[in-house]
C-alpha cells in the first residue's frame, strides 16, 4: 500500500515553488553612480561656450579650460634661484631680495609657469564676463555655474613710491602661481596711479619675479618696502571686450561678498585632495567665513574665502582656542599666524555662531 503522502488526486495541480528569500549575505544593489560633472565655460573678452569635466582642483580647471579653447603656452619671465641662497623653510621668514621662492607642503620649491598654459589664465569668475571680485571664482563653483576665463592681457610698468605704510592693496591669487590685486583702497597711493587696475596680476616687484608666490607672501613683500624709496610693479591685466574698456573698480570696504553658487549642491576645490560636491554652507558658516574673511584683509592684507572656510571648518573640530591654534599650526602652519590674529579668529566665529542662533 501506498503512502497518503506519496499518492495525488487526479487532475491536481502542483503547488508553484517560491522563491528564497535573499541571504543577509549579500551585498546590498549598488547606489545610483552620480551623473558627470560639466560645466559651461567661454573667455571672458568673448568666445565660444565650451564645456570642460574632470578636474579636481584650480590647476586642473584652469588646464581644462585651456585645452578647451586651444590656449597655447606664453613666456613669463622667472628667476632662477641663487645658487648662495638656500631655500627657506616653511613658516620661517621670507628671503629678503630673493621673493621668489613658492612654498607648498612645507617645502620650498622654485616655480616656473611660463612654459605652461596655466601662465594664460590670471583667473576665473563665475556667471560674469566682467571683472568683478565679488564674483570671484573661489574655493566652491554651483554646479549651474557658468565660468569665465580671464587670460593676460597688455603687460605694463608703474613706478610707486611709498609714502605711507599702507599702500591700499588687497591681495588674492588664483590658486595657480598667480597673485592679482583684489580691492583699490579708496584716498591710497594706489589709488592715485590710475594705470593700476583691480583684477591686475603682479608679475614682479623691482624686477623680482614673485610669479608661484602666495597671496600672504606678495603682501608681506609689499609691507616690507622702505618707505620714500620708489619701486616698480610689473603688471599684467586681463583682456578685456570692448564693453570693458575704462573699467577700474575699488572700494575702501567690500560689501558682504555675493553669493555666486546656484542650487543646493556646490563642487568644493581644495587645494589638497579632490573636489566634493557638497551642500550649500550654512548660514553661521557663511556668516564665520565672511569675518575671517574681513580679518585676513585688516592683517595680512589678502582675500581668500577658501582659507577663511577652512578655519571655521577647524573651529568645528576644536573647544578651546588653545586647540584651535594647535590645529590651525598643523593644518596650516606655512601661514605663521600671530596668536593675537587666532584669538580674533576664534572670537569672530564665536560670534558669527551667536548671530545665527
Amino acid at each position: 500500500m501506498e503512502s497518503a503522502a506519496a499518492g495525488e488526486a487526479p487532475g491536481a495541480e502542483t503547488p508553484r515553488a517560491r522563491a528564497p528569500p535573499p541571504s543577509p549575505s549579500e551585498p546590498p544593489a549598488a547606489a545610483r553612480a552620480r551623473p558627470r560633472l560639466v560645466f559651461r565655460t567661454q573667455l571672458a573678452h568673448g568666445s565660444p561656450t565650451g564645456k570642460i569635466e574632470g578636474f579636481t582642483n584650480v590647476r586642473e580647471l584652469y588646464a581644462k579650460i585651456a585645452e578647451a579653447f586651444g590656449i597655447a603656452p606664453t613666456e613669463v619671465r622667472t628667476l632662477d634661484p641663487p645658487s648662495s641662497h638656500p631655500p627657506r623653510q616653511s613658516g620661517g621668514p621670507l628671503s629678503h631680495g630673493f621673493p621668489w621662492a613658492g612654498i607648498l607642503g612645507g617645502t620650498a620649491l622654485w616655480l616656473t609657469l611660463g612654459s605652461s598654459p596655466l601662465g594664460q589664465i590670471l583667473f576665473c569668475t563665475l556667471n560674469s564676463h566682467k571683472v568683478d571680485m565679488q564674483k570671484l571664482l573661489g574655493g566652491q563653483i554651483g554646479l549651474e555655474d557658468f565660468i569665465f576665463a580671464h587670460v593676460r592681457g597688455e603687460t605694463k610698468e608703474v613706478e610707486v613710491t611709498k609714502t605711507e605704510d599702507a599702500l591700499g592693496l588687497t591681495i588674492t591669487d588664483n590658486g595657480a602661481g598667480y597673485a592679482f590685486i583684489k580691492r583699490i583702497k579708496e584716498g591710497s597711493i594706489i589709488n592715485r596711479i590710475q594705470a593700476v587696475c583691480v583684477g591686475d596680476s603682479i608679475e614682479a616687484i623691482n624686477d623680482h619675479s614673485i610669479v608661484g608666490c602666495r597671496h600672504y607672501e606678495v603682501a608681506k613683500m609689499l609691507r616690507e618696502l622702505p618707505k620714500s624709496q620708489p619701486f616698480t610693479l610689473r603688471l599684467v591685466q586681463p583682456k578685456r571686450a570692448f564693453d570693458m574698456i575704462g573699467q577700474r573698480s575699488r572700494s575702501s570696504k567690500c560689501p558682504v561678498e555675493a553669493k555666486v553658487t546656484s542650487g543646493r549642491e556646490t563642487l568644493r576645490l581644495r587645494s589638497g585632495g579632490a573636489a566634493t560636491v557638497e551642500e550649500v554652507p550654512s548660514e553661521f558658516e557663511e556668516e564665520a567665513s565672511q569675518r575671517v574673511d574681513d580679518l585676513l584683509e585688516s592683517y595680512m592684507g589678502i582675500r581668500d574665502p577658501e582659507l577663511a572656510s577652512t578655519m571655521v571648518e577647524t573651529s568645528k573640530k576644536t573647544a578651546s582656542v588653545q586647540e584651535f591654534a594647535r590645529c590651525l599650526d598643523s593644518v596650516l602652519g606655512e601661514f605663521a599666524f600671530p596668536d593675537e590674529f587666532v584669538v580674533e579668529v576664534w572670537a569672530a566665529i564665536g560670534e558669527a555662531r551667536e548671530a545665527c542662533g
